[in-house]
Parts: structure tokens; C-alpha cells; sequence
């Protein structure tokens, strides 16, 4: 399981001392504290250090604290428990799942799905329980848009993950078929037959996708590739039909520790100039986008610009 993030929380409930109301409200106004659930706050600074994820983790972590033992996380709550990291926004409540006949409702911090838990495979968290990987990746599978279910899965089944994959491409199968019968299935099934334990994070899946629906050929992921000059290099993508190397290029590409902690960023941008002017001396064509580029028109225009083929018309 993903850790909590290790983070200074001021919680109510900890202090010998009671927080004075009006104090603590004009520290939440004024900015230098922020609300992560009832009754527990982190100071600013602290918070725009941590991820998306890991703020989502924070939350459920607080929020279930405040619940009755047995609670069943679930969905995007389950996924940052598991660090499976999902495409788009984090809610900003908890998700948990709950039987048909248990009573309760959402609230301002939960929102309670009423489902049968008897096919529902979950592992404890603490005095909780959580779905697990393969049943969290199947339930965001259903719950989600296509591109945001593949790239959930992609996540859950990443193989170069530290720890080894959450689960497999066969385990999440398994779940459907265990646990059929939900809305979302038909959906489901596609991601799970377009999944890849290749894709490093969501917006390679999320291009994955986009690049199939562009019409363009199936690439292999995390091509790797001795260069003439000794340089060991990887691709996100390579089109082996027509020679074509193609990455997309993130900012966290260049803010890294793995990149270099000990080079300034000039260097780091020069030395993966020279890497791309090495590989276009190799192949026939080569292609890098951005996050913004994640647009049908603005990748088809600079795939079929680089000379990759595509079987349909211009988006």
C-alpha cells in the first residue's frame, strides 16, 4: 500500500490545549493553514508539497479516522490507499461502499455506494477495509470513461512500479467474472483487453488511447534500444512498421531527482537534446508531445506531420 504522506497534521483531537475557533479560522481564511477534513488542518507550505494523490490519501486517511470500524473504501479512495494513480481530478470526498441494507449516507466528507459486498474482494486497512487492487482497478474500469479507466488499469498492472505490479491483467479478468452483473461491465471488459503493464503513467495511457482512436498502428511501449554511440535509451512509443520513435515529454521529465539531482535543469534539457538528436540519426521518423498536445487534432496533426501514417481522416 501507498504510505501516508509524512506530513505534519494538526488535529483537534490530538491537543491537550483547545484550538481557538477564531484563531483557526483566520488562519484557514488567511491562507496558512488548509482544511483536510474535520477537525485536522496542515499548514500551506506543507501542503503544496504533496501530489494529488497524495492528498487524496491524506483525506481518506483523516476521514476515516472520524468512522466506525468496518468502513469498505473504494473507488478513487481505494486507489490512492494503493497508489494507483487516475487521470483527471481528484474528488474531494471520500468514496466507500456500502450493502443495500446497512443503513447510512453520504455526507459532506463520504460518499456511501450502496452495493452487494458479497463478490467484493477487499483487503484490512488498519480498523477498515479496502478493495483490492484488482477490484479497485475493475470498479474505476466501470465507473470511469474509457481513456480514465485504461489508465487506472494501466496503473494497477505497471510493471516497473516499485514493489513489483499491484496486480495482474488476469486477476482483474478474474474480478469480472467473479463479480459480474454491475453497471459499467461491457465498458470494463474493453479496458481490460486494451490494458498494458508497459504504460509508465496515465498520460501515456491516456495518449494510448488517443493514438488508437486517431487511426494510427499499435505501438510497442518502453522501446529499448544501444545506440550506435553506447547510449541506452527507451521509448514511450515505437511503430516498428514504419520506423517511428515517439515520447511524450512531461514536466516531471525534467524535474526528476532520477534525472539528475546533481545537474541544473540547462543540462538536463541539453543532455536530452543530444538523446533525441542521437535517435533521429537512427530511425526514420520521431515525434514528442506535451500535455496540451493531448488533443485529437494536435497529436494527429504532429504524428501525421512526422510522416506517421494514419487509416482515417483528420479529427
Amino acid at each position: 500500500m501507498r504510505p501516508a504522506p509524512e506530513i505534519d497534521v494538526i488535529r483537534r483531537s490530538d491537543r491537550t490545549d483547545p484550538l481557538d475557533n477564531r484563531r483557526l479560522r483566520r488562519a484557514v481564511e488567511d491562507g496558512s493553514w488548509v482544511r483536510v477534513a474535520p477537525g485536522a488542518f496542515v499548514r500551506t507550505h506543507e501542503w503544496s508539497t504533496l501530489t494529488a494523490i497524495d492528498r487524496h490519501r491524506l483525506l481518506v486517511e483523516e476521514v476515516s479516522r472520524r468512522m466506525r470500524p468496518g468502513a469498505v473504501f473504494a473507488l478513487h479512495s481505494a486507489a490512492a490507499v494503493w497508489g494507483i494513480d487516475v487521470l483527471g481530478a481528484w474528488p474531494d470526498r471520500v468514496q466507500v461502499f456500502r450493502p443495500p441494507a446497512s443503513g447510512g449516507r453520504s455526507t459532506g466528507w463520504v460518499v456511501r455506494h450502496t452495493r452487494s459486498t458479497e463478490s467484493l474482494q477487499t483487503a484490512p486497512w488498519g480498523i477498515h477495509r479496502v478493495t483490492s487492487p484488482a477490484q479497485t482497478a475493475l470498479d474505476l474500469a466501470r465507473h470511469l470513461t474509457f481513456d480514465q479507466g485504461v489508465a487506472a488499469v494501466d496503473q494497477a498492472l505497471w510493471n516497473a512500479r516499485r514493489g513489483g505490479p499491484l496486480t495482474s491483467v488476469e486477476d482483474v479478468a478474474e474480478r469480472w467474472d467473479q463479480d459480474a452483473g454491475h453497471r459499467g461491465d461491457v465498458r470494463a471488459m474493453r479496458v481490460i483487453e486494451f490494458a498494458s503493464p508497459l504504460a509508465a503513467n496515465v498520460r501515456e495511457s491516456q495518449s494510448r488511447v488517443l493514438i488508437a482512436r486517431l487511426g494510427f498502428p499499435a505501438p510497442r511501449l518502453q522501446e529499448r534500444r544501444v545506440l550506435r554511440t553506447g547510449r541506452l535509451v527507451y521509448g514511450d512509443f515505437y511503430f516498428p512498421q514504419h520506423d517511428h520513435w515517439a515520447e511524450f515529454d512531461g514536466n516531471g521529465k525534467y524535474l526528476s531527482p532520477e534525472f539528475g539531482a546533481d545537474r541544473d535543469p540547462a543540462q538536463i534539457v541539453l543532455d536530452e537534446k543530444n538523446r533525441e538528436n542521437e535517435i533521429r540519426r537512427e530511425v526514420r521518423g520521431f515525434s514528442r508531445w506535451e500535455p496540451a498536445d493531448l488533443k485529437p487534432r494536435r497529436l494527429y496533426d504532429i504524428l501525421t506531420g512526422d510522416g506517421l501514417p494514419s487509416s482515417r481522416s483528420r479529427p
